[in-house]
C-alpha cells in the first residue's frame, strides 16, 4: 500500500478559481499541490472553460482567447510559482478531522487516505444542465451554448434571431441580455407560464425584441454542418411540430455543482451547491473552503471565480497562521 502523502494546502479543481487560489497560495510560500482531474464532471483539467471557444469578456485580452488556451496560460503561472499539479481526479474525503484525509479515484477502496492536508479548497465547479437534443454535439459551441453573458455577443449571433429555452429567472435575465445583440429572441418554455419572479417576467414579456412560446420545446437542432441554422419545436400540448429559423440556442435550464461526494459532510444549499460564509469562501467545517461556480450560482463567469480563487487562497492562508504556525 503507497504511503500517504501529507500537504500543507490541497486544491480539489483546476478551473479559474483553483489556479487563482494556487497561484496566491505558491506565492505564499505554501506549496499546494493541485489535483486538476481528468474528464472530473466530464471536462478535460480546465474545467468549462475547455468547452469554450472565443472568450471575449476576462481583463487582459483585448482580442479574445480561446477557452482552451486560456486554461493552459492559467496552468503555466499556476506550476510556475511551484504549484504541484497532479492529473487525477479525488474520488473521496473525509473532512470531519484534521488532517483531512483525501483519496485519489484509483485508491477508493483502500483503507489509508493517498494523501492528507490541514487546508482544502474546493474548487470542483459547475456543469451547465443541456439537453442532448440531436444534432446539439455537432452544433455545441457552434450555435448551441449554455452561457449567453459569456458567448451573446460572438459574430456569429449578431443580429439575428436567436433562442432561449427556460422560464426561471436565469433564462429571463439571459434572453434580455441577448436582445442587445440579437435580431429578435424567443424563449422557449415548458410550461403555460413563467417560473421568473413577477419582475423579471413582466420585464421580458414587454421588451419589444422578445417573442416567449409557452409550451413549447426543441426536440432537435438542424444547421449545414458547421453552424446551427434552425430548430424543430413542439408543442407540449397538442404535440404538433414546426421548423423555425434561429442561429443561436441558449440553455438556461439549471447548473448542476460537482458536490456529490461533500453531500453528507458540507452544508449544501437546495441545489447541491455549497454553503460559504457571507463574504468569505468559509464552509461549516474549519479548514475547508469552497470557491468558484461551486459555490456561486449567480454569477457564473470566469473573472469572478478567479476572484473567489483569491479570496479562498487568504482565508487559507488565514487559517493555516492561527492553526498551524509553525508549519507556515
Amino acid at each position: 500500500m503507497s504511503k500517504t502523502k501529507h500537504s500543507k494546502v490541497i486544491i480539489i479543481g483546476s478551473g479559474p478559481a483553483g489556479h487563482t487560489a494556487a497561484v496566491y497560495l505558491a506565492r505564499a510560500n505554501l506549496e499546494p499541490v493541485m489535483f486538476e482531474g481528468m474528464m472530473a464532471n466530464g471536462f478535460a483539467p480546465g474545467g468549462q472553460l475547455t468547452t469554450t471557444t472565443d472568450v471575449e469578456n476576462y481583463p487582459g485580452f483585448p482580442n479574445g482567447i480561446m477557452g482552451g488556451e486560456m486554461m493552459d496560460k492559467f496552468r503555466e503561472q499556476s506550476v510556475r510559482f511551484g504549484t504541484i499539479i497532479h492529473t487525477e481526479t479525488i474520488g473521496k474525503v473525509d473532512l470531519t478531522s484534521q488532517p483531512i484525509k483525501l483519496w485519489r479515484e484509483d485508491q477508493v477502496s483502500n483503507e489509508q487516505p493517498s494523501d492528507t492536508a490541514h487546508a482544502v479548497i474546493i474548487a470542483t465547479g459547475a456543469s451547465a444542465k443541456r439537453m442532448n437534443l440531436p444534432g446539439e454535439d455537432t452544433y455545441w459551441q457552434s450555435g448551441i451554448s449554455a452561457c449567453a453573458v459569456c458567448d451573446g455577443a460572438v459574430p456569429i449571433f449578431r443580429n439575428k434571431p436567436l433562442a432561449v429555452v427556460g422560464g426561471g429567472d436565469s433564462a429571463a435575465e439571459e434572453a434580455i441580455f441577448l436582445t442587445k445583440y440579437a435580431s429578435h429572441v424567443f424563449v422557449l418554455v415548458r410550461r403555460d407560464k413563467l417560473r421568473a419572479s413577477k419582475v423579471m417576467a413582466t420585464r421580458l414579456s414587454n421588451h419589444p425584441k422578445v417573442t416567449i412560446l409557452y409550451n413549447t420545446i426543441p426536440i432537435e437542432t438542424k444547421g449545414d454542418g458547421k453552424l446551427l441554422q434552425s430548430l424543430v419545436l413542439q408543442d407540449t400540448l397538442t404535440k404538433e411540430i414546426r421548423t423555425m429559423n434561429v442561429n443561436g440556442l441558449f440553455y438556461a435550464i439549471g447548473h448542476t455543482p460537482a458536490t456529490l461526494m461533500f453531500k453528507d459532510q458540507l452544508n449544501l444549499d437546495e441545489e447541491g451547491y455549497i454553503k460559504t460564509v457571507p463574504g468569505s469562501t468559509l464552509t461549516n467545517i474549519p479548514g475547508v473552503f469552497a470557491a468558484g461556480d461551486v459555490q456561486d450560482k449567480r454569477y457564473r463567469q470566469a473573472v469572478t471565480s478567479a476572484g473567489t480563487g483569491c479570496m479562498a487562497a487568504l482565508d487559507a492562508e488565514r487559517w493555516l497562521e492561527e492553526n498551524y504556525p509553525e508549519q507556515h
